[in-house]
């Protein structure tokens, strides 16, 4: 876009900016609640993954470090699909299979960009992956949410290595989460990935 044309952008769009930005962020707010309560309700064992996760760990230490997210992620075990499947559309969500992600679009009209995605416990996200997801079991209660626990946050993420993942490495760096010993948690190269990081913390 040239300047004429943002604008006269910001002339249309303007006075609605600062609405949908805060109001994206307490959607997915929201949508966490919402899906944590409706599993946790049902017994369904479950951990927040993903951004969420980075963002309740940065909280801990300093919240002005937090970076908001719109994915609200869920681990779950893939025997429970059904159990969560009847919580979670107590909840408004329904199940939905898209570019074969299982996510729970938030009520009929919901977008895959804003619903809740799940991955299976014990099961590789990507065949190229040096691990398998970790079990919901592996997580702690922050404010009564399962969050997975943050040595396996951290291989995911790992794992994962885009962009974005590596940014949420190293926001769990720059508040001390992780220091010069974490590389020995992990196996080849997710060991080396850490240690990169850590090498260059401000990217």
């Amino acid at each position: 876009m040239n300047a004429e044309q943002l604008d006269a952008l910001i002339r249309e769009q303007g006075p609605y900016v600062f609405d949908r930005m805060f109001g994206a962020m307490e959607k997915v707010r929201e949508r966490l609640e919402r899906a944590c309560g409706a599993l946790g309700a049902a017994g369904v064992p479950y951990a927040v993954i993903g951004g969420n996760a980075v963002a309740a760990w940065v909280a801990t230490r300093d919240e002005g470090a937090i970076r908001n997210t719109q994915d609200v992620d869920i681990l779950l075990h893939p025997e429970d699909a059904d159990r969560a499947t009847e919580a979670l559309a107590v909840a408004g969500f329904q199940r939905e299979k898209v570019m074969d992600v299982t996510m729970f679009l938030d009520g009929p009209d919901g977008k895959p960009s804003q619903a809740v995605h799940v991955i299976w416990a014990g099961q590789k996200v990507r065949e190229q992956y040096i691990s398998p997801a970790p079990k919901p079991e592996q997580s702690r209660d922050i404010l009564g949410k399962q969050i997975i626990d943050l040595v396996e946050l951290v291989r995911m993420k790992l794992n994962s290595n885009r962009d974005k993942d590596r940014v949420h490495v190293r926001d769990l760096i720059a508040v001390g989460l992780i220091d010069a010993s974490w590389p020995s948690k992990y196996e080849p190269p997710l060991n080396e990935r850490l240690q990169e990081l850590l090498n260059d913390p401000d990217g």
